[in-house]
C-alpha cells in the first residue's frame, strides 16, 4: 500500500483531541497587520491574534500560502511519501486551492498531489480529514478517498452568526454583504455556507432566538438522519457549550465536537461568533 499524506490549511479546525494531529500537514494562511506578515499558528497565535486587534482596533487581512510554500511542503513530502491529498478552503473566497494546484504540477515529476477544494472550511475541512485518515488506514485507495470526500461536501451545511457585524462589514468575503449591512445594523444575521460562498440569510433581532433559529435550520437542512456535528467559536467556549446542548437535542447526533473557529476565518466574523457544521454520516 503506498503512502499518503494529508495535506490542510489553517483554516482547518478540529478539536484537541483529534487522534491524527500528529500526522496531519497543515500550510498556514497569512495574515497581515499593516505592513507585518505573520504565518497563522507559527509566528502568531490565537491570544496574540485578538489581542492585537483589541489593542491596534485594526482588523488584519489574510492572504492564501504561495505556491512555492506548497512546493517546499510537497517535496519534504517527498521523501517518504507516494502521494498527497491536499484539502483546502473554499476556492470561492480563497486563492489557496488555486496555489495548491500550481504547486502540485510544479512537482508532478515528485510526487502525485491531489489538491481538493472543500468548498468550506473550518470543522467542514476538518471532518474531510479526519474521514480521509480513517479511510487510508483502512485500506482505501486515493480515488476512494476523494470520492468520500466529494459526498461529504455535497452534504456540508454550515451556519455561522456573529456578535457584531463591524468584521463582517470590512471584511468582504461575504457575498452580497455590503448590499444589505444597512438594513442589518440592529439585528443579528444568520449566515449560511452555499457552494462555498457565505451568503446572508435570516435576520433575527436577539442573540437567544437568533442560536435557536440557526439549530431549527440545521434541523431543516438534515432532518432526522443520523450526522456529524461541530460547533464552533471565536473565543466564547460558554456559548459554544450551550448551542451544542440545544443543537444535540433537536438533532440526530452521531457524534458531536467543539472547536476554535480558525483565527484566519474569525477575523471576518470577530470575536463572539458562533456556528454549526454538519453532514449525514
Amino acid at each position: 500500500m503506498n503512502k499518503v499524506a494529508v495535506v490542510a490549511d489553517s483554516t482547518f479546525d478540529m478539536h484537541p483531541d483529534w487522534p491524527y494531529w500528529s500526522r496531519i500537514h497543515i500550510i498556514p494562511v497569512h495574515i497581515r497587520f499593516g505592513d507585518t506578515f505573520y504565518r497563522e499558528g507559527v509566528d502568531i497565535d490565537e491570544a496574540t491574534f485578538y489581542r492585537r486587534v483589541d489593542e491596534e482596533q485594526m482588523i488584519p487581512k489574510t492572504s492564501q500560502p504561495n505556491p512555492s510554500e506548497f512546493v517546499e511542503l510537497y517535496r519534504q513530502l517527498a521523501a517518504d511519501h507516494d502521494a498527497v491529498i491536499s484539502i483546502h478552503v473554499t476556492a470561492k473566497l480563497s486563492g489557496t486551492h488555486q496555489s495548491s494546484l500550481t504547486a502540485a504540477e510544479m512537482v508532478k515529476d515528485e510526487i502525485a498531489v491531489y489538491p481538493f477544494d472543500s468548498k468550506a472550511g473550518s470543522a467542514a475541512t476538518g471532518f474531510m480529514a479526519d474521514e480521509a485518515f480513517t479511510m487510508l488506514d483502512a485500506g482505501a485507495t486515493i480515488d476512494e478517498v476523494l470520492a468520500r470526500l466529494r459526498q461529504i461536501r455535497d452534504g456540508i451545511r454550515l451556519f455561522l452568526t456573529p456578535a457584531t457585524l463591524k468584521y463582517a462589514a470590512m471584511s468582504g468575503r461575504i457575498s452580497s454583504f455590503s448590499s444589505v449591512v444597512a438594513s442589518l445594523l440592529n439585528v443579528f444575521p444568520i449566515i449560511e455556507l452555499i457552494d462555498g460562498e457565505l451568503i446572508p440569510g435570516e435576520r433575527v433581532r436577539t442573540r437567544s432566538r437568533v442560536v435557536k433559529r440557526m439549530v431549527g435550520l440545521m434541523q431543516e437542512r438534515m432532518g432526522q438522519q443520523p450526522i456529524r456535528l461541530a460547533v464552533v467559536h471565536a473565543q466564547v467556549p460558554e456559548a459554544a457549550q450551550a448551542l451544542l446542548t440545544q443543537a444535540a437535542s433537536q438533532l440526530n447526533c452521531a457524534e458531536t465536537i467543539i472547536t476554535p473557529l480558525a483565527t484566519s476565518l474569525a477575523v471576518h466574523f470577530g470575536p463572539g461568533t458562533v456556528g454549526l457544521v454538519a453532514y449525514p454520516v
